[in-house]
C-alpha cells in the first residue's frame, strides 16, 4: 500500500563522485580535499550549501543481498567521496564560473577521476524526518535503473514507495534524495582527470540516510523492513550500492561560508 511521503524541502543539487589519486596515500588525498581544495570550492558564489561526503576506504556494500540486484560494490569503481553542492537558485551556477575554473584546475592535485550527477531544479528533496537530533552515522546509497524501466516509474517508486517505507521505520535522522538527469559527458570535462562512466556503470538516483549511531545503521540494514523494500525495489533497480559514510562535512550553510566546517 502506498503511503504519503514525509514533507520535504526541494532543492537544486549537483553531486560529484570522486576517486583519489593512487600515486600517493589515500589519506593524503582525503586530507587535501578536506583542506586546501575545500577552501577553493567554499568561496564560490551562489552556493546555498556545500558538503563533502567522505566514504570509508573499506566499503563492500551495506545493502542486503537481493536476487537480481548488484549490492556488492565493485572494487574498481568504488568511490572515495562525493562533493554535494546545493545552489541558491537556478542562476547560481553562472555566478560561480570564475571560481569554478580554479577548482577544475586544482583537481589534478588530488583526484584521478571525477563525475557530475545533476538534477533538474527542485528534483532533490530533503525530507523532514526525526526530531532534529544530531546524526551520528550515515549511509550514501546509489541506485541504477534497471534496463527497460522508464524514468517515470523508477522515480515514482523512489518517491512514493521507497522513501515513505524508510521514513516509517522511525529510525532516520536524515533523508535526502536526488534524481539525476541523463548522463552527459559534455557537461563535465574538467582538465587532466578521468571522466569515464560506461552506460552499465551509471547511476540514476541517490539517497543519503542518517542514523543516531553506527549500531542503529547496522540494525537498519539487517532488519526485515529493508529486506522487504529491497525486494519491492528489485523490479526497478539493477544495482543498489550503499556506502559507509565516515564524515559529512559542511563548509557552506544557508549561503554563508563557515569559519570552520561542521560535521
Amino acid at each position: 500500500m502506498t503511503t504519503t511521503p514525509p514533507s520535504a524541502k526541494k532543492a537544486l543539487v549537483s553531486s560529484i563522485p570522486l576517486w583519489m589519486r593512487t600515486d600517493q596515500p589515500r589519506q593524503t588525498g582525503m586530507d587535501y580535499w578536506k583542506g586546501p581544495h575545500s577552501k577553493i570550492i567554499s568561496v564560490t558564489p551562489g552556493f546555498e550549501e556545500y558538503r563533502q561526503i567522505h566514504l570509508a576506504e573499506h566499503n563492500p556494500g551495506l545493502w542486503p543481498a537481493t536476487r537480481g540486484v548488484e549490492t556488492a560494490i565493485p572494487a574498481d569503481r568504488r568511490i572515495d567521496g562525493v562533493a554535494e553542492v546545493t545552489f541558491a537558485s537556478v542562476l547560481s551556477p553562472l555566478l560561480g564560473r570564475k571560481q569554478t575554473k580554479l577548482a577544475y584546475q586544482d583537481e589534478i592535485n588530488v583526484f584521478r577521476r571525477t563525475l557530475l550527477y545533476a538534477g533538474t531544479p527542485r528534483s532533490a528533496r530533503w525530507y523532514h524526518v526525526g526530531s532534529g537530533e544530531k546524526v551520528g552515522a550515515r549511509a550514501l546509497v546509489y541506485l541504477r535503473r534497471r534496463a527497460g524501466v522508464r524514468t517515470g516509474p523508477f522515480r515514482r517508486h523512489l518517491t512514493d514507495e521507497l522513501v515513505p517505507a524508510m521514513a516509517e521505520t522511525g529510525v532516520l535522522r536524515e533523508l535526502r534524495t536526488q534524481a539525476f538527469t541523463p548522463w552527459n559527458e559534455k557537461l563535465w570535462d574538467t582538465p587532466n582527470v578521468a571522466h569515464d562512466n560506461p552506460v552499465d556503470q551509471q547511476f540514476h538516483a541517490s539517497l543519503i540516510i542518517g542514523f543516531a549511531d553506527t549500531a542503529a545503521r547496522s540494525a537498519f540494514f539487517a532488519g526485515p523492513e529493508v529486506a522487504s523494500l529491497s525486494d519491492a525495489l528489485a523490479p526497478f533497480a539493477s544495482a543498489v550500492h550503499a556506502y559507509d559514510v565516515t564524515d559529512a562535512l559542511t563548509y557552506v550553510k544557508g549561503g554563508k561560508v563557515l569559519a570552520h566546517y561542521q560535521s
